[in-house]
């Protein structure tokens, strides 16, 4: 009895990530222009909080006027936070005026207009294991 206790137990082990992959689809709104590329940053944390080199993952898409819709598969279900972007020139960065106000269009999930610096706790929402999509508006 306790072998075949502890086979059962093993196999839900084995399989517990396999159910726990959720989907998170992020429909960008209000891109002005199809120039240049809509970016994804996707944060599971506070440490490194807007800094695109320490997002858990980074989506780039084609920028088309209007809406654009990238989704970032296979993400274990918990609390994360959104920054999209509309790099319009191209050159792989969102541009910045006097080093802290953006020149290109940007949003954060849960559509927070922070007055100063955003903080991971302010735009993070909780994935469940079915899923989740956001909308993410974007300010120019």
């Amino acid at each position: 009895m306790n072998r075949l206790l502890l086979c059962g137990t093993l196999l839900a082990a084995l399989l517990a990530p396999l159910a726990q992959a959720a989907d998170l689809a992020v429909n960008v709104l209000d891109v002005r222009s199809g120039g240049g590329e809509v970016k994804l940053l996707l944060f599971d944390r506070e440490d490194g909080f807007r800094k695109e080199d320490k997002a858990r993952q980074v989506l780039r898409l084609p920028a088309g006027a209007g809406a654009v819709t990238g989704s970032f598969a296979g993400l274990p279900a918990g609390r994360y936070a959104v920054i999209a972007y509309h790099d319009e020139n191209g050159d792989g960065k969102l541009n910045l005026r006097l080093g802290m106000f953006p020149k290109e269009g940007y949003g954060l999930s849960n559509n927070l207009k922070p007055l100063g610096p955003p903080k991971f706790a302010d735009a993070a929402f909780d994935l469940p294991d079915a899923g989740l999509r956001v909308d993410i508006r974007l300010a120019y």
